[in-house]
């Protein structure tokens, strides 16, 4: 896509198990993808959706503050293996919100996929 971006990917516990920062990507958005990830595995959902619950007069609003921080806009998806099970998450950060989404989305079926060959 030729995006720069910064791509964390968290377990189950919401611990950080992988991270990339592709070569001249923001260095802000090294935390703003770890944020993404493990927003989208404490609450089992992917960011932008909790995004549209925080905003003002939102029955969540003002939860990113909570957690040390969470990230409410588009980058985070909850990985599930193939029983439906989620078992981590995936946090993109450095483009658009749009290319951020379809980036973790991409990688989270990626991921899904070599578990089942496997």
């Amino acid at each position: 896509m030729g995006v720069l971006v910064n791509i964390a990917v968290v377990d189950a516990g919401a611990n950080l198990k992988a991270f990339i920062r592709m070569d001249d990507s923001f260095l802000g958005s090294i935390d703003v993808a770890i944020k993404k990830a493990k927003t989208s595995r404490y609450f089992n959902i992917a960011t932008g959706d909790i995004g549209k619950l925080t905003q003002p007069g939102g029955i969540i609003y003002n939860i990113e503050l909570s957690n040390n921080g969470l990230v409410s806009f588009p980058g985070g998806v909850p990985i599930k293996n193939n029983k439906g099970k989620i078992i981590g998450a995936i946090g993109v950060s450095g483009g658009t919100i749009e290319e951020d989404h379809k980036i973790a989305t991409y990688g989270e079926k990626s991921i899904l996929t070599e578990k089942k060959t496997k």
